[in-house]
């Protein structure tokens, strides 16, 4: 009886210290797995931030110094070449700008320029996206034709137009011809009342290939079910547009809006190549006139505050656009 019993005890205890052992396998295994996982981990992290490191370099080098830098020359006297060390002076940078009338003109050309070109590009743009979104036999060749001045580098444009809008130039040529001579044409750039609409048309031509290929891309993802859906409800063309196609553009025309409006703004090589700014100022714009001061009259100090303030009216206008097309 009693060696039965110690034979038991002890097959007990084998069985035990094998369990055991297998628990133990089992935790190291996991310990191991977790390991080896934390280290791909650190492996994938040390990854990513070895290619984020690149593009991070550059919006600190291009974007988050020079962003700094402005704020700090804007209440100094700095100057690119100058004896005089640069010192702290206040808000007499600002001060000088708010009561400078070139300033002021830069400002009122700037918003005439942007009044004018938003919603003329936007609108020209939806309207030659509506009509090569048609599956016609041409609409490639147009769809190239209208982008080509996009492809073109600005100062090239410029260029080619400040040549049309001489006083010989192809443009009053090609007016003397239509109107038999009664009207001679204008020196465009040279007049304060024609130069800022002549660089207006101009932009306007260039850029609406561009903006015409993003209407073409928010059209060409409206569903083709919804027009057959209204073809059925008897919609005409106009009906189908307004009920549609408008209601399936709202993030393409948010887009649109937003960028053109700060490219309108910012308009700087136009007014550089055609005008230099004139004549008398009714062509300068705010950056214009802050590249002209940091570059050309070498006040770094009064450029920055310009460029301070251009920063500030740009972001609250794209405030107010953000706020405008939100969705409701």
């Amino acid at each position: 009886m009693s060696t039965s019993s110690m034979n038991i005890a002890s097959g007990s205890s084998s069985v035990g210290g094998s369990g055991h052992a297998g628990v133990n396998t089992v935790r190291t295994g996991k310990t191991r797995t977790a390991k080896h996982g934390s280290g791909e981990l650190r492996n994938e992290s040390r990854v990513g931030w070895a290619m984020l490191a690149p593009a991070s370099l550059l919006l600190l080098l291009f974007v988050a110094i020079p962003v700094v830098l402005s704020f700090v020359l804007a209440f100094t006297n700095s100057r690119s070449v100058s004896p005089v060390p640069m010192r702290f002076i206040g808000v007499d940078n600002f001060t000088r700008m708010f009561s400078d009338p070139t300033f002021w003109a830069a400002l009122r050309n700037v918003t005439i320029f942007t009044v004018a070109v938003v919603p003329l590009q936007a609108g020209l743009g939806l309207l030659l996206a509506v009509l090569v979104n048609k599956k016609v036999r041409s609409s490639v060749f147009f769809r190239t034709v209208y982008f080509l001045p996009v492809v073109t580098s600005m100062v090239v444009v410029s260029l080619l137009w400040l040549f049309i809008y001489q006083n010989d130039g192809m443009l009053n040529v090609v007016i003397e011809k239509i109107t038999f001579g009664h009207f001679h044409g204008v020196d465009w750039l040279n007049n304060p009342k024609t130069a800022l609409g002549a660089i207006i048309f101009m932009s306007i031509w260039q850029a609406v290939g561009n903006h015409m290929l993003i209407w073409l891309s928010g059209l060409q993802t409206v569903p083709e079910e919804l027009y057959e859906a209204s073809e059925l409800d008897g919609c005409s063309p106009w009906e189908q547009f307004k009920n549609v196609t408008w209601p399936c553009l709202i993030n393409t025309r948010n887009m649109i809006l937003i960028t053109i409006t700060i490219a309108a703004t910012s308009v700087f090589t136009q007014v550089n190549v055609m005008t230099s700014g004139g004549p008398r100022d009714s062509t300068t714009t705010v950056v214009y006139e802050a590249i002209r001061s940091g570059f050309q009259q070498q006040e770094t100090g009064y450029a920055s505050a310009i460029t301070l303030v251009y920063f500030i009216i740009i972001m609250v206008i794209t405030g107010i656009l953000r706020y405008l097309t939100r969705e409701k």
